[in-house]
């Protein structure tokens, strides 16, 4: 390991964690500014500019977000096999900035989606997966850097509809698009610009040099991907209701709420900010209680976490379905709208992070960008899952189809509950070779 590497893995510099976690950062926030920029004008640009129907628009929106996680799958191959993590993230990046400035032509419209699901498909796997090589086996800031690096993913999020949105609804669409495009740039340029504090493939912390050795006995890797297959399939359940955000939730905003507070109308695009401001606001709370919680022993297991994540947003979508029902006549406060955010966000902080950490933390080391794409995939499926189930704004009173996204969530914690026993014998296992490796590494 080199001597530079191994002082920026080392030296805290930021919350107590390595630089090179803020430059994953950084990198990811403007990222998902520019992802979710150009998603929150998605829906409103189809249905308002380009007079797509409902049902249609519906359709093509899952089937972008579904696209834009389907190809970290390829990608994380092609990162591991061939690109490295570091010119995946570089090639990606530019081919997705290049398909949110194609998003300003209106007959581009399915070509720049599919330009910026194919840069995702490079990037998206490759920027977590260098999270790992930041710390050494046992560091114990390593489980609690995805929260801090899910705090990047919302603080973009909460930027984006705020500046794009606001653009792209009152000064033209191809503003909104433009700005999405410029903040993946800028995203590409901390990246670049902070590589001497990310680790280099020859920078491997020595447990890795265990790859070489076999495995003891007690840990089947079969074993450990069926398990992390079935997370993974329970968690497309969960997702046809999570992602209803961007989609049905943000037409019922339209519609079902009143926007006005005092002489402003609250612009539609920015009730899309408040899941990730209130995720960098609830994070450190959170973390500051399992922090707590592990000082007594009793920090719950991440498939635990998972397990009230499902549970607290099945809460949240029968409060909308409450709202609904209470008010079928006129548009109920917009503070309804707020409290829902509120308590879907602390059920999305206890099982979205966690289960990209479980997946990362979980991962073969010469398959790290492959794990990861394992559980982009679950996104995939469950974006496309979504996108049918959205269809049925349609058909459905919002009070019994919020009802629908509440049974969805249900029926994921209740698969995740199941799933209990088999994840803790494999993060067991897991931990046993990781002690297996740095004995051999030792000696």
């Amino acid at each position: 390991m080199s001597a530079a590497a191994s002082d920026a893995r080392l030296e805290p510099a930021w919350f107590g964690q390595p630089r090179g976690l803020a430059i994953l950062f950084l990198t990811e926030m403007w990222e998902i500014f520019s992802y979710y920029g150009m998603r929150s004008l998605l829906i409103y640009y189809m249905t308002e500019q380009l007079l797509i129907g409902q049902q249609k628009a519906s359709l093509i929106y899952g089937a972008y977000t579904a696209s834009a996680y389907f190809t970290p799958i390829v990608g994380g191959v092609i990162a591991d096999r061939w690109l490295g993590k570091r010119r995946a993230v570089v090639i990606g990046a530019s081919i997705m900035a290049l398909g949110h400035f194609m998003m300003a032509s209106p007959p581009l419209l399915y070509w720049a989606l599919a330009t910026i699901a194919l840069g995702n498909g490079l990037f998206l796997p490759s920027l977590p997966s260098q999270i790992n090589d930041l710390y050494g086996a046992h560091d114990p800031r390593r489980g609690r850097a995805y929260n801090i690096y899910y705090v990047g993913i919302n603080l973009g999020g909460f930027l984006a509809p705020l500046v794009c949105g606001t653009l792209g609804e009152f000064y033209g669409w191809d503003w909104g698009f433009a700005a999405a495009g410029f903040g993946m740039l800028l995203g590409l340029a901390i990246y670049v610009a902070g590589g001497k504090y990310l680790p280099h493939p020859e920078d491997r912390p020595p447990v890795a040099s265990a790859e070489l050795t076999p495995a003891p006995p007690t840990l089947r890797l079969r074993y450990l991907m069926l398990v992390l297959l079935v997370i993974g399939a329970i968690v497309t359940v969960f997702r046809g209701a999570y992602e209803q955000m961007g989609n049905t939730v943000a037409l019922w905003a339209q519609v079902g709420i009143d926007r006005r507070a005092g002489s402003l109308t609250i612009p539609m695009t920015w009730f899309q900010s408040l899941d990730p401001m209130l995720v960098f606001l609830m994070t450190p709370a959170l973390l500051a209680y399992w922090r707590r919680c592990a000082m007594r022993g009793s920090e719950p297991t991440a498939i635990r976490k998972m397990v009230w994540g499902a549970l607290i947003v099945a809460v949240a979508y029968l409060l909308l379905a409450g709202v609904s029902a209470f008010n079928p006549l006129h548009q109920a406060s917009w503070l309804w709208l707020v409290l829902f955010f509120v308590i879907f966000t602390l059920g999305e902080l206890y099982i979205l992070p966690t289960g990209l950490g479980l997946f990362a933390r979980l991962a073969p080391a010469r398959f790290a960008a492959t794990t990861v794409a394992a559980w982009f995939f679950a996104i995939f499926t469950g974006s496309l899952l979504a996108g049918a189930v959205g269809t049925l704004w349609s058909v459905l009173s919002p009070e019994v189809f919020f009802c629908v996204l509440a049974v969805l969530a249900l029926i994921s914690a209740g698969g995740l509950r199941a799933m209990e026993r088999a994840t803790e014998r494999v993060e067991e296992e897991h931990s046993m070779q990781a002690v297996h490796a740095s004995a051999i590494a030792l000696y």
